[in-house]
């Protein structure tokens, strides 16, 4: 008797209207080195968290050139490639690396262009299937950097756009230039600022990928507010966040990261959380 994968009870999402994903997705960021910087302190382990995400049901991974710069990409496809059916990968560009957790916005449409290319040749396919600008360039026209890729989407070297850390207006500004088929920005159960895009989101079935799903800081912590409410439901206060983000909306699509084997069991068995709608509504009212 086989059991299903645990990332499974996290439902799925269509991306883009056609390509369905399992909501609870990996992001790759943690598996760099210190200050997304250089390599992991453990090549192989890093490896082993990737084909084990495969194993536990997840087929959404999201990364980035500017992961490491290069290194997450990279460890994606030593790890998986060749890629099997249903392994979904979305990756960024529009952040010039210089050192460890420095980040420059970059959005010259050449370069944007050039990021894309190099993102082929090291995932090692012929096609992204989501690549998302990682940030706005406030020095260059917003429809000439999503106008590139909307131009590398027409030549089939993208499937879907998405954007990172935007506004509403933003989105519709955007998506007067190319459809947007997902929106990244930090959203977790302490930091809800970016609640009237995730509501812009829904109503137009956008996946909404939040960043730091698990929160910094007290929230999460062995001590914090949720740890009664954890303890309750047998988890840890980092799963029930996760559990929180899943319920919250049907586009969202939380993509917990780690460098660790155990770490990733423990954000994945997250997915089998069941909140009633009172629970919720009181985490909803949890401060951090």
């Amino acid at each position: 008797m086989t059991t299903q994968p645990v990332a499974h009870a996290s439902g799925t999402f269509t991306l883009g209207g056609e390509l369905p994903i399992t909501r609870l997705g990996f992001g790759t960021m943690r598996l760099t080195g210190k200050g997304v910087w250089g390599p992991p302190d453990d090549h192989d382990e890093a490896v082993r968290v990737l084909r084990h995400a495969v194993e536990l049901g997840i087929d959404f991974f999201d990364t980035a050139n500017s992961y490491g710069p290069y290194v997450a990409e990279e460890l994606i496809r030593e790890a998986l490639h060749p890629y099997r059916d249903g392994i979904v990968i979305a990756t960024k560009a529009g952040l010039l690396r210089t050192g460890e957790d420095q980040w420059t916005p970059l959005g010259f449409p050449a370069y944007l262009r050039q990021e894309v290319e190099m993102s082929l040749r090291r995932l090692g396919t012929d096609r992204i299937d989501l690549f998302q600008l990682h940030r706005i360039d406030p020095k260059f026209p917003a429809d000439d950097q999503i106008g590139e890729l909307a131009a590398l989407q027409r030549e089939g070297k993208i499937r879907y756009i998405g954007l990172s850390e935007i506004t509403v207006e933003q989105l519709a500004a955007a998506q007067k230039v190319a459809p947007i088929a997902s929106v990244q920005n930090r959203y977790n159960m302490a930091e809800r600022k970016a609640e009237s895009l995730l509501e812009a989101c829904e109503e137009q079935d956008i996946a909404f990928i939040p960043w730091a799903p698990l929160g910094s800081g007290p929230l999460v912590a062995a001590n914090g507010p949720l740890h009664r409410i954890a303890e309750e439901h047998h988890v840890k206060p980092s799963q029930l966040a996760v559990a929180w983000l899943l319920k919250r909306s049907p586009v969202v699509v939380p993509i917990p990261g780690t460098s660790r084997v155990a770490h990733l069991d423990e954000n994945v068995s997250a997915a089998e959380v069941t909140l009633s709608d009172d629970e919720f509504e009181a985490l909803q009212n949890v401060e951090g």
